[in-house]
């Protein structure tokens, strides 16, 4: 079942050194929040798994939160490169970082999979690709029924997922709207699922055929306003894409990164108050 609790407290309970962390949200509803408190709390030696990684995984990789990414696609969407990201891989800064790569059909399936209890995912893929040369985990499978070789991959059981969504109850039901992506899949396969939401509310009021996460499925839910920023949440704020491309500059360069991070991230106690630090910046940088 799952507990109301601050973002603070459900980071520091349910994740772990070590341990495999999926962030998962596809256009909006990324969980931005929560990266921001894993870098806080200084988590380490994480293998991060989510789609298709954006800025949230740029951070935690230049914080040094991360061994290992598993993963099907990685940039700075509709600007480019994630600069953390390939100086973790070509220059092993902050420290050497393991990369796994996914078609987005063969993860998608791999989360499928593991949300249903099942060792591997089974799909008709990777006909003329070469990435089965540089991933070994992808393999092949021939169908016992009609003798077809399919292509086979484990499946994906995190022992976190977090995810963002739009509203909770008070018993801590999620409804989420709008793009889903894989958000179901991946908090079904988790060990533990944290959920940062818009609001909570009484009742969710929920349309038929609505994607509702049960909380018996969860672990926490926390209410943080604004948790997905600078992607969007469908019915409470557009994508803020100046941030995107602000974040370019930014990322490039090890010092101006972590300074960046020391200052808005570290130097902040909660996502409110990066909120905060960074409207001022704004309103400073306009004058």
């Amino acid at each position: 079942m799952a507990e109301l609790l601050s973002l603070r407290e459900a980071v520091e309970r349910f994740i772990n050194d070590g341990d495999t962390v999926a962030l998962e949200g596809f256009t909006h509803l990324i969980p931005t929040a929560a990266s921001h408190e894993i870098i806080r709390q200084g988590k380490k030696d994480l293998t991060l798994v989510r789609m298709t990684p954006d800025l949230v995984y740029d951070l935690l990789i230049g914080a040094g939160c991360a061994k290992k990414l598993v993963f099907s696609w990685g940039g700075n969407p509709g600007v480019g490169s994630l600069h953390r990201l390939r100086d973790a891989v070509e220059k092993q800064w902050p420290h050497a970082l393991e990369i796994e790569e996914h078609s987005h059909a063969d993860l998608a399936n791999s989360y499928v999979a593991g949300a249903s209890g099942l060792p591997f995912a089974v799909l008709r893929a990777y006909a003329g690709s070469d990435l089965p040369k540089v991933n070994p985990l992808i393999k092949t499978v021939t169908c016992p029924f009609t003798g077809e070789v399919l292509a086979a991959v484990p499946s994906v059981r995190p022992d976190v997922t977090v995810i963002h969504a739009q509203k909770a109850d008070r018993k801590g039901n999620v409804l989420l709207w709008g793009i889903l992506g894989v958000q179901k899949e991946a908090a079904l396969a988790a060990k533990r699922c944290i959920v940062t939401v818009e609001e909570i509310v009484d009742d969710l009021n929920a349309p038929m055929n609505a994607c509702v996460l049960p909380t018996w499925a969860l672990a926490a839910v926390c209410h943080v306003p604004g948790g997905a920023h600078p992607s969007y949440a469908h019915g409470y704020y557009e994508r803020d894409n100046r941030f995107y491309q602000a974040w370019d500059p930014i990322a490039r360069d090890r010092e101006t990164f972590t300074a960046w991070i020391n200052e808005y991230i570290r130097g902040t106690k909660d996502f409110a108050q990066f909120q905060e630090k960074i409207a001022k910046a704004k309103i400073a940088e306009a004058k």
